[in-house]
Formats: structure tokens, sequence, C-alpha cells
């Protein structure tokens, strides 16, 4: 069995975990270097209680509350060019969960060409209208193309509605969901 990779468990990467586990997935690496914040409340599976814990070990905790059975590799690690690779060796489907335009390249660039990695771009503002699909090789991405987080607030209703899409495209390639917007 292979495991499905979370690079980054903010918004995305949190909220397509939780879509995941209680869709019957059963193996999930994720890797963050971060810590929840109060601000990450809005919007991202974690809890007010589990502010200044390391996402990933919050996270676990949330999906195990879901499914005790569920698989979960929590790996606290900065992802970058060097060790991205190593990181998700044990993973043919990546889902990118990234903040910052640059680490959505370094992802895309290091593992797009040998595994389907499903990412995010232009998740932030509040119209639902423009989300669509792109897909570049081996490589979905989901949004509006255009918000981007530092020209706009982050609203839960989009985070989740981009989420639900990754999800959705996760599930089709596992063979759990057929999504006609996959080809």
């Amino acid at each position: 069995m292979t495991a499905i990779g979370i690079a980054g468990v903010g918004g995305i990467g949190s909220n397509v975990a939780v879509n995941l586990v209680r869709s019957g997935i059963e193996y999930l690496k994720i890797v963050d270097f971060d810590r929840v914040d109060a601000a990450n409340l809005n919007r991202q599976f974690y809890f007010a209680d589990q502010i200044g814990q390391p996402k990933v070990e919050a996270l676990a905790h949330n999906l195990r509350r879901i499914r005790p059975e569920v698989r979960i590799d929590a790996v606290t690690a900065r992802i970058d060019a060097g060790n991205c690779r190593s990181l998700f060796a044990g993973c043919d489907l990546v889902v990118e969960g990234f903040d910052r335009q640059e680490d959505k390249k370094m992802l895309l660039e290091t593992l797009g060409a040998d595994r389907i990695v499903v990412s995010a771009c232009g998740i932030a503002g509040s119209d639902l209208t423009t989300i669509g699909l792109r897909r570049l090789g081996t490589c979905f991405i989901v949004g509006d193309f255009a918000t981007d987080c530092a020209a706009a607030p982050l609203f839960a209703h989009k985070v989740g509605t981009v989420a639900n899409h990754m999800s959705a495209i996760v599930l089709h390639h596992r063979g759990m969901a057929h999504d006609p917007l996959v080809r």
C-alpha cells in the first residue's frame, strides 16, 4: 500500500486530509514544519486547545479521532528541493498545500515528472464562481488561478471548496470515485 503525501497541512492540506480519511483512504504521509496558530482556526482543521502544537501532530490526532485505524506518517520538516524526493519517496500521489508560490513551483518541478501532484492556485477571496481545474501532464491544479492570499483574505468556504475539488481528484485517481472533470 502506498501513501498519499500531503505537503503542507494548513488550509488546503488539513481539509484534504479530513476528506480523504472520511472517504476511506487508509494511509497518509503528512509533512509540515509549522505550528498551529490562532489565526489558522478559521479555515484549518485544528482546535483552540491545539495552538502551539506542531501541525502534523495535531492533525494526526484529529484524523485518528475520525478513524482510529488510519495509518498516518506525521513528519515535522520544512520541505525543500533537497529533501522533497526523499520525504515523499513512498507516495505515488502528492497533494500540494503550500502558501508561497516558489514552494509550489519547487514541488511541481521536483515531483511532477514522476507522480501525480494535485495543487492549488488562487484560493483567497470569497468568489467561488471562478474556481476551475487545469491539467499540466501529471499535475492537476485547482483554484481561480488569480486571487493570491497576499492580495485577499482567506475564507473557509473557498479554501474548503478548493480542498473538496482536490480531494475528488485524489479519490478519482485511487479508483474510489468518478470525477467527470478529471480526464
